[in-house]
């Protein structure tokens, strides 16, 4: 049941809602494209709230009102009343339970545009074959999805595979579906670099970065060791020619970021200071998640979650996703970029977590 102190909370939120609609509809808000987007967004967040609050109060009314007529109630109205009594408290059951959800504290990454950093791993060259096979299934997932996605660096290993790529997804819920597919990513099958047919298994990890801005991370340039070098492998004409590639070391924290893609090193600079801003962005909020986690632990105890996300078996066509402790029999799908059914089941797991207080 939503509490009285909910209840207060959703009433303000209805005001809130008023009130934005209210500088939406005022002229000199369109003159003003930063406010407009602020705005705009804090509609997004509060229609959804707020229209559920609304037919919560409604539902009630009526099964106010339905008890109330109950009782002096000819025979022939009390069955039309009380399957309306019965209607109007499954509609409240929902609602409630709905509401509890949008009332979970909103991800303040929610939105942004996420940068995957993928690298091969245990297993030498065959961890170098998966991490390509990794980025292809994103790839496609994000063609699916309708995201786009662009390669900030690569760097290609000598069967074909991928030491690292860094490459960036833009879209509206790409890190609500991508948030959770951090972490170390195993696979089990026989690989091309095996003569004998036997099943190894290798690994490749995944990090996951929300897209940062410059208003959300500033950066001392005094904080900011910057090598310029020539580049090495593909990229034409420019490589071994030019000073184009760009190492950014960021001295406080020791994060050191290299871009050489780009022809031009000022392209490498902006894409090495967009990893950069992210990785020291995401560094922050792990700190801060740190230290809720810390005090929770004190509170209640700890339990740990596996450090290996996935499990890729290709002999059984399985994903195993060990936070779920679930399988999926369509591996070849899921390398096809069909992810949603195990990135829906992560968020609602995230979910139920939430709403247990775990996280």
């Amino acid at each position: 049941m939503v509490s009285e102190t909910s209840f207060e909370r959703l009433e303000k939120l209805e005001a809130e809602y008023e009130n934005v609609l209210a500088a939406l509809a005022d002229p000199a808000t369109s003159t003003d494209p930063a406010r407009l987007r602020e705005l705009s967004r804090r509609h997004h967040e509060l229609e959804e709230v707020v229209t559920a609050f609304r037919q919560l109060r409604r539902a009630r009314e009526d099964a106010e009102l339905a008890a109330e007529l109950l009782g002096d109630a000819t025979p022939e109205e009390r069955d039309a009343l009380r399957e309306e009594l019965g209607a109007a408290e499954t509609s409240i059951e929902t609602l409630e339970a709905r509401l509890k959800t949008l009332l979970l504290p909103v991800d303040p990454n929610e939105g942004r545009n996420v940068i995957v950093e993928i690298r091969g791993a245990e297993g030498g060259e065959e961890a170098n074959l998966f991490a390509r096979d990794l980025f292809l299934m994103y790839s496609r997932y994000a063609a699916n999805r309708g995201w786009r996605l662009e390669v900030l660096s690569e760097q290609p290993s000598e069967r074909d595979g991928l030491n690292e790529v860094v490459f960036v997804v833009k879209g509206p819920d790409a890190w609500s579906r991508l948030e959770q597919e951090a972490g170390p990513h195993r696979v089990q099958r026989v690989p091309v670099t095996e003569s004998k047919g036997r099943v190894h298994t290798s690994s490749a990890t995944v990090t996951v970065l929300p897209e940062a801005g410059e208003v959300d991370v500033e950066i001392d340039p005094n904080d900011l060791k910057i090598d310029v070098y020539r580049s090495t492998g593909p990229g034409g004409q420019s490589v071994n020619t030019t000073d184009s590639a760009v190492r950014i070391t960021h001295l406080p924290t020791g994060i050191v970021v290299s871009m050489q893609d780009e022809k031009s090193q000022l392209q490498n600079r902006v894409r090495a200071m967009t990893v950069l801003r992210s990785r020291l962005l995401k560094l922050e909020q792990d700190r801060r998640a740190a230290e809720v986690a810390a005090t929770r632990r004190s509170q209640v105890g700890g339990g740990g979650r596996s450090e290996k996300v996935r499990t890729y078996n290709f002999k059984e066509n399985r994903v195993t996703d060990h936070r779920l402790n679930r399988s999926w029999y369509n591996l070849d799908k899921v390398l096809a970029g069909e992810l949603d059914e195990l990135t829906e089941a992560l968020m609602a797991d995230k979910r139920a977590r939430q709403l247990a207080g775990e996280t």
